[in-house]
């Protein structure tokens, strides 16, 4: 029993290094691959209307019930502790530094991350990867790279945009659910908010960005048998990315915090 415990621990490390050293190997390529980006700029810019345009609208709904929730709950929170003027301060902190970044980084890594593991899985399975590598065209350049940089672009400032409406949400619901004024709102914000919290957020975006599409990339690419391994790779893919997100977000933490 022990041994097979053992082994069973043994067979998933080896595993988990293996598919560690494959996704270092994939981020040195694509980065190698940058020398090509104004030759690929079409490629880039399809890429960033896919993943950043194309996205605003999920990101609208998910920020504005994100600060309207937020709202609400800093209200519950200071209910009894401190007076209700603290209310912009505390949400819009709240929302830029952490809420922000990390929901629409998981939202993202769902509409994204999957679409990318999904349609560089089916080209692996119907064998088009082979047909480019054939053709003299490195996948890696073609596939990935304009994915990596679209999603390391976008995606920041779609947390931007996010942030903009969820105070606005935020706003909205101490406005006229609270009887909180325009004044008293920002001026609480102007009292509590720090440039430097603005920028953690989009550090932490850039990181969410580049990992959901790296992880997208290396999953689509190693995906294979046939329609069934393209849904187990989409779904693989918004489960790791998901996950890294959320551990990323503690790291940052701690480390810059």
């Amino acid at each position: 029993m022990l041994a097979f415990i053992l082994d069973k621990i043994g067979s998933k490390t080896l595993s988990f290094l293996n598919e560690f050293g494959e996704i270092s190997t994939l981020f040195f390529k694509i980065h190698i691959s940058m020398v090509r980006v104004f030759r690929d700029r079409k490629l880039i810019l399809k890429q960033m209307e896919h993943i950043g345009v194309n996205s605003l609208p999920l990101v609208v709904i998910i920020a504005i019930f994100t600060g309207a929730v937020s709202a609400w709950q800093a209200a519950y929170q200071l209910k009894g502790l401190a007076p209700l003027s603290f209310i912009g301060g505390a949400t819009v902190r709240a929302v830029i530094t952490e809420l922000g970044p990390v929901l629409t980084g998981i939202v993202i890594a769902g509409r994204v991350g999957a679409s990318i593991a999904a349609e560089l899985g089916t080209m692996k399975v119907t064998e088009q990867i082979d047909a480019l590598e054939t053709m003299s065209i490195n996948p890696v350049r073609y596939l990935a790279m304009p994915r990596y940089l679209a999603s390391l672009i976008m995606i920041p400032l779609l947390v931007i945009f996010a942030d903009v409406i969820a105070v606005c949400g935020a706003y909205f619901v101490c406005n006229f659910s609270l009887g909180i004024s325009f004044n008293v709102f920002f001026e609480s914000v102007r009292n509590f908010f720090a440039f430097g919290d603005f920028v953690f957020g989009l550090v932490k975006a850039t990181f969410f960005g580049a990992m959901t599409a790296l992880i997208g990339c290396h999953i689509g690419f190693k995906t294979e048998g046939g329609a069934e391994g393209v849904g187990l790779s989409t779904i693989r893919s918004f489960v790791l990315s998901a996950a890294i997100i959320l551990i990323l977000d503690y790291i940052l933490w701690n480390l810059f915090v």
